[in-house]
């Protein structure tokens, strides 16, 4: 099946085919650009730790198994695929997140040379007892290295008390002690349910022949028997574990990292709640909200604040961090505000250009391949289309966003500090 999806306003298409073998392809042609950026994934992240395929019974696997399979996936018996991309001048690597796992390159030549290298390595597994050891101890230097990551602990720390049992709260490699579980038949294991094409996607951008591409991925797809998996889903009710959190690192100044506790659907409607959010959290603590002026002019801020509207599969979490010791002001302050917004409404100006902003940064982006890719792969995980979220930044309205104050609860809150020793 093959189907052609274009934005009018902006003037971008994109072609998507499933391919017989399952796998869901994506196209973007760019004609005139120099790059090309390329990314082959699988639905299965750090989340899937529990699951059956073809009906059969359930199983449960190690934490951080998702990510060990990708590292193991670079190396064959003869070249790893950093060595055979090296010789073509493009760049390559993979990354493992909560609910996916994808391995990409960029060049600027010899696209159709990486394509079928990439192809190639990502569907050839080759574990053995003697590497898995051998990766065990690599892995595990990687996992104590983040132990000491006050970025990576302030968040990870928060996750584990705004969640009781939803496998979002274990770290994306695992543990020393989790890993060590982890052998060449597990491997082979996961690798057979979650790579399975019909599982995956590949997401293509550059200046090319739509046809000659095509040929190129059909004669190197490696089509085995559909996979039928089941994710076992945990029941996770609205309550946090506990509302604070405190670890001590080698850090010059403290971080904190807020969240408060949502719900989150697929497809479009999940979409739409994630622009507005988004929205929300520019208009309530971005650069141009009235509380950042006033967490400034009172030294509460130095570095500013971030904020994010963080979302995998039956999850979501708004999560707004920075630097200081004053954490428990800021979060006092941020709940007065939008107790404020909550009884004299949103500012309509304010609202306008923001919305505005974010829909030029949608603009901007498809001028760059790696962007594109980026997006396609999101759409993809999350059931919606790429310019769903443009056709929602045009339509979208001030009551939208003015619901979603609704998460801004102290009964779903939580914060997390890392201190100084």
């Amino acid at each position: 099946m093959t189907e052609r999806i274009t934005d009018k306003i902006l003037g971008e298409s994109y072609l998507k085919v499933e391919h017989p073998s399952g796998l869901k392809i994506y196209l973007a042609k760019k004609s005139g650009f120099s790059s090309y950026y390329a990314i082959f994934g699988t639905a299965y992240g750090s989340i899937d730790t529990c699951f059956s395929r073809n009906g059969g019974k359930a199983v449960s696997v190690p934490e951080g198994i998702a990510h060990f399979l990708e590292h193991k996936l670079f190396e064959s018996e003869e070249l790893d695929a950093f060595q055979l991309f090296s010789k073509t001048g493009a760049y390559a690597n993979a990354y493992t997140s909560f609910d996916r796992t994808c391995y990409l390159f960029g060049c600027s030549s010899k696209f159709e040379e990486n394509l079928k290298i990439l192809l190639e390595f990502v569907q050839s597994p080759y574990f053995t007892a003697e590497t898995v050891k051998k990766e065990q101890g690599i892995i595990g230097q990687e996992i104590v290295m983040y132990e000491d990551d006050p970025e990576w602990r302030v968040m990870f720390n928060l996750l584990k008390i705004l969640y009781h049992k939803h496998p979002v709260r274990i770290d994306i490699a695992g543990t020393v002690e989790s890993i060590s579980h982890i052998d060449d038949k597990l491997l082979y294991e996961c690798y057979n349910t979650f790579y399975n094409l019909s599982n995956m996607f590949l997401c293509l951008v550059g200046d090319f022949d739509e046809e000659e591409i095509l040929r190129i991925i059909d004669e190197n797809l490696k089509a085995g028997e559909k996979v039928e998996i089941k994710r076992e889903t945990v029941d996770e009710d609205d309550s946090i574990v506990e509302g604070y959190t405190e670890q001590k690192l080698a850090v010059a100044n403290p971080l904190f990292m807020i969240g408060f506790k949502d719900k989150c659907e697929g497809g479009y409607i999940g979409l739409r709640r994630r622009v507005a959010m988004d929205i929300l959290l520019e208009m309530l603590c971005g650069t141009a909200s009235p509380l950042y002026k006033r967490l400034t002019d009172e030294g509460l801020i130095g570095n500013g604040i971030d904020h994010e509207y963080f979302c995998t599969r039956d999850m979501a979490a708004v999560l707004i961090s920075g630097e200081g010791d004053k954490s428990a002001e800021i979060l006092e302050k941020l709940m007065e505000e939008a107790e404020r917004i909550g009884k004299n409404g949103l500012d309509s100006e304010l609202f306008e250009i923001i919305r505005k902003s974010k829909y030029g940064e949608c603009v901007s982006a498809f001028d760059n391949v790696q962007s594109i890719a980026s997006m396609l792969v999101s759409s993809h995980i999350t059931g919606d289309k790429l310019f769903d979220e443009m056709e929602i930044l045009r339509s979208i309205t001030t009551n939208d966003v003015y619901e979603c104050l609704e998460v801004f609860s102290s009964e779903k809150c939580a914060r997390s500090v890392v201190k100084g020793e």
